[in-house]
């Protein structure tokens, strides 16, 4: 130990430079602990000082003392090439494509294990499973929750050919011909619950009211402005539907046609539906979009901005409270549509 101690600080301050050269974080710091005992350090203020363990200081001083620099440097280089390379990250991206059942196994969901097995099957050296996590890493994987879908019926050429003409008709639209996307949102007053960014070691609790009560609304999106139309009711049926083409129809008075793009949901096409709408001559024209396309409406959007920024994990006790936030927030959207409505400052609501 007395040779280190007798290296002057322009020697200390080599190591240093020199760790830093490798480009390695751990060889930098191997040299940061033999320059650091050098200054008269003891291990245990050196591990202190580069937040490390004593034990690893002490060795890299044995490791000079025994080779000098060359003791502090990474001896794997001469392990040979990696397992991990870009072959392997390529082939990985293939393999999360698909579904571990498409490939002969019994459970449905991948883990850092059932990758590297799958892997080694396709003749790539056996991984460990945090090799395996950085791996993931590399390729930018994330492990989410997958979004359920249903397929259309519609043959894909029929599905295509309505789609593309709704979205001409949108890109079309005037003053006199205004196009809107209409669908409902249903408001319960126990919350979605939701991602939330919480201290480590805790988690956030969210009373619920228990009885749940439910409240609903019919909107229709400008598709040229992007301001939304909302009616509001208990239950979610004809009626309140044909309030939404009433509110419409007063809005845009001078409109020769106004067209509504929504779903195939049993209201919009009822018998009553059709009454209402044959009161106006014409003057509301419906498309229906194919059957399970929800994200060809573009007011779904909007939804998902009211549960994100309101019904999620809220902290409403009655619905008169839950649903005045809701009215605050669809507001205030209109007026600040070019706003984050993540970033705008809540609204005090009294009960």
């Amino acid at each position: 130990m007395s040779a280190i101690l007798r290296l002057g600080e322009g020697t200390c301050k080599q190591l240093v430079r020199m760790g830093r050269k490798t480009g390695d974080p751990a060889t930098t710091l191997r040299f940061q602990m033999v320059a650091s005992f050098a200054r008269g350090y003891t291990c245990t203020k050196s591990a202190f000082v580069l937040c490390c363990a004593i034990s690893s200081v002490a060795v890299a001083v044995q490791r000079f003392l025994r080779e000098g620099p060359d003791g502090l440097l990474d001896k794997r280089a001469c392990n040979g090439s990696p397992k991990v390379d870009s072959r392997f990250l390529a082939e990985l991206r293939v393999v999360l494509d698909r579904t571990p059942q498409d490939f002969g196994w019994e459970r449905p969901t991948w883990t850092r294990e059932l990758l590297a097995l799958e892997m080694a099957e396709r003749g790539f050296p056996r991984v460990s499973r945090s090799s395996m996590g950085r791996a993931l890493k590399d390729i930018r994987a994330r492990r989410g929750n997958p979004k359920p879908v249903v397929l259309c019926p519609w043959p894909r050429r029929k599905r295509q050919h309505v789609l593309a003409v709704l979205r001409r008709l949108a890109e079309g639209a005037t003053d006199a011909e205004p196009v809107f996307f209409a669908d409902e949102v249903d408001i319960h007053l126990n919350p979605k619950i939701g991602l939330d960014w919480m201290n480590y070691g805790c988690q956030r609790r969210v009373v619920t009211p228990g009885k749940n009560a439910k409240h609903y609304l019919a909107g229709a999106l400008n598709a040229t402005t992007g301001q939304l139309t909302w009616v509001d009711g208990d239950r979610k049926r004809s009626s309140l539907f044909c309030a939404l083409v009433e509110r419409l129809v007063e809005d845009h008075p001078r409109a020769r046609h106004i067209h509504i793009i929504l779903d195939n949901y049993i209201i919009h096409s009822s018998k009553i539906t059709q009454r209402a709408v044959a009161r106006f001559g014409g003057k509301v024209v419906l498309h229906f979009l194919p059957p399970y396309c929800p994200d060809h409406n573009r007011i779904e959007r909007r939804w998902q901005e009211l549960h994100a920024n309101v019904t999620r994990n809220h902290r409403c006790k009655t619905m008169q409270e839950l649903l005045a936030h809701v009215v605050a927030f669809l507001y205030d959207f209109n007026d600040c549509e070019h706003c984050k409505p993540s970033l705008r400052r809540a609204i005090s609501v009294g009960a």
